[in-house]
C-alpha cells in the first residue's frame, strides 16, 4: 500500500532521529540547559560530545525508543546509552551512562508533550505520538 499512513516504526531510524531533532531546534519550545556544552554524556568517557547539537539529537533519540519500546524510566535509559568502559589490562566492561543527562531531557520531553510519567515509567502521550508520526510521515517522503 504506497498511501498508507507512516509511523515511527516504518522509517529508517538514523533519518527519523535527524529530523526529530531539527524539529525540536525549530521550535524552541525545548529548552537546553546551560551545562549541555561541557558535561559528558557517561562517566566513562574522556570528552564532551564534538556536536553542538547532541541534546536535541539525544532527547530525538529517546523520543523514539520510548515511541517503539514503551514505558521506560531514567534507570533504563541510563543502560541503553552506557557503552564499553576501558580499564587497562581487564578492559571493555558495560558502564552505564549519566543519569542527569537521562532525566534532564525526559523533563524537557514532558514539558514539550511528548512524553509523560506512567506507573511504569515515562511513555509517549497521544498527541507526542501524532507529532511524532507526522515527522515519520515527511521523512517518508522525502526518501
Amino acid at each position: 500500500m504506497p498511501n498508507a499512513p507512516r509511523t515511527v516504526k516504518d522509517v529508517p531510524a538514523q533519518e527519523f532521529v535527524i529530523a526529530l531533532a531539527q524539529y525540536f531546534r525549530s521550535t524552541g519550545k525545548m529548552e537546553v540547559p546551560t551545562w549541555v556544552d561541557i558535561v559528558k554524556t557517561a562517566s566513562y568517557k574522556e570528552l564532551a560530545p564534538y556536536d553542538p547539537d547532541w541534546f536535541y539529537i539525544r532527547a530525538a533519540s529517546m523520543a523514539r525508543k520510548l515511541y517503539v519500546s514503551g514505558n521506560m524510566g531514567v534507570g533504563a535509559f541510563r543502560k541503553n546509552y552506557g557503552g564499553a568502559r576501558n580499564d587497562g589490562v581487564c578492559r571493555f566492561h558495560h558502564a552505564i551512562g549519566s543519569g542527569s543527562v537521562a532525566r534532564a531531557i525526559l523533563k524537557q520531553l514532558e514539558a514539550v508533550g511528548v512524553v509523560e510519567k506512567g506507573p511504569k515509567g515515562r511513555r509517549i502521550t497521544p498527541s507526542g505520538q501524532r507529532d511524532l508520526d507526522r515527522i515519520a510521515g515527511r521523512v517518508a517522503v522525502s526518501a
